[in-house]
């Protein structure tokens, strides 16, 4: 062997090894495709150990009572409504009720796109020092910029959401996207800015779920799990209008790897009428939101049950106090339609503050209970983890 053959000869066997295995790479790419999640893998930067508002991170402890779940900007009009061209009447107080009630078609009502009455509305929330999370998300005509106009207007924190709403809202590429492609979605506007703008959300969700729910609602609840190892973030979940579809998203998040703790479910008070279920859901360990304060009637317009009053309302989280699941529970008043906002002769945004938070120490709720629920439990959420 002449000087130098034993180099170049394991050069050559080095080469020939690599080629195999990026044939053999190529081949397995091929034949069942990249790798599940590969949006985990990703060098996204979060705020860790801080809480992301739409104009910029603060810290756990600048972050006031919260509204856990509000909508400032968005559309959330019924896709077979907004396909009919029609003209409407202006609201005014003598056609408020059929329209609050649904009694007649109005799409201006699910509509929230008016920047002046949003910041007069927000400001209530100023007044009383509090903090906000609105989550129009994909499907309902988010306004990442408008929302942080709004903000810096009224100096009220503002916490954007992310991810899907329910599959009737979504253009058609949603049928289409794989879990990857829709968590990848979702770690871009967690970590760079979302909706073609560089204003970041601070929490996963509403996730869109319906009963029964849809393969492709599923995939966007996996999607969200991956955000969620991925960021940190808390997910919150709308769930669909059947008692038991609380627990099968539980049941999922949890299957893949996904942090109950962490997770929030939506709508309770429009979702579950039984102690039985109520308690098991809390057992989980999820976080329960009663997120329909100041909806005073048993009427509700999108499902044939009859809601809880305040009061009711009240009187459940009590129960759910009484049994040790204090720091399980956020509140809200879930604002989509234009009848509850005080422009238009609704409530507003300051309700509970003014009615429903006062009305909780005089029957026994304790300050730090209410703190729990205002302040305490929503900056662990919203805090990244």
């Amino acid at each position: 062997m002449e000087p130098g053959d034993f180099e170049r000869n394991l050069g050559i066997l080095v080469a020939y090894c690599a080629a195999i295995i990026a044939y053999n790479n190529d081949f397995l790419l091929l034949s069942f495709g990249p790798p599940p999640n590969t949006a985990r893998y990703t060098m996204s930067t979060y705020p860790k150990g801080q809480i992301q508002t739409v104009c910029g991170a603060i810290a756990p402890e600048a972050l006031g009572p919260t509204l856990m779940h509000e909508h400032i900007f968005g559309d959330i009009v019924p896709p077979a409504l907004a396909a009919k061209d029609q003209d409407y009447p202006e609201l005014t107080p003598q056609n408020f009720y059929e329209i609050a009630h649904n009694s007649v078609e109005y799409a201006p009502k699910f509509r929230l796109d008016e920047p002046e009455v949003a910041r007069t509305e927000v400001a209530r929330v100023g007044a009383v020092g509090g903090a906000m999370v609105e989550l129009s998300n994909t499907g309902l005509k988010p306004q990442p910029e408008a929302l942080r106009k709004v903000s810096e207007q009224t100096g009220v924190p503002i916490v954007m959401g992310s991810g899907n709403y329910v599959e009737e809202y979504q253009d058609p590429g949603f049928a289409t996207a794989s879990v990857d492609d829709l968590a990848a979605e979702i770690i871009a506007q967690l970590s760079d800015g979302a909706w073609c703008s560089d204003v970041r959300s601070g929490i996963i969700g509403e996730i869109g779920c319906q009963s029964p729910w849809t393969e492709n609602e599923q995939r966007a609840m996996s999607a969200a799990v991956v955000a969620q190892q991925d960021s940190g973030a808390a997910i919150t979940v709308h769930p669909g209008r059947h008692a038991d579809q609380p627990m099968e998203v539980i049941e999922l998040i949890r299957r893949e790897g996904g942090d109950p703790q962490r997770t929030i479910i939506c709508h309770i008070d429009r979702t579950i009428f039984d102690a039985e279920r109520l308690y098991a859901l809390a057992d989980t360990g999820c976080v329960l939101e009663f997120d329909l304060f100041g909806m005073e009637q048993t009427h509700y317009l999108l499902a044939d049950v009859d809601l809880p009053n305040d009061g009711v309302r009240v009187g459940l989280i009590r129960d759910l106090f009484d049994r040790g699941h204090r720091d399980q529970v956020v509140i809200s008043h879930d604002i989509c339609f234009r009848t509850r906002l005080r422009h238009y002769g609704g409530h507003g945004y300051d309700h509970i503050f003014l009615e429903v938070l006062p009305r909780m120490l005089r029957r026994g709720f304790s300050q730090a209970d209410v703190d729990a629920i205002m302040i305490e439990t929503p900056r662990r959420l919203l805090t990244f983890q």
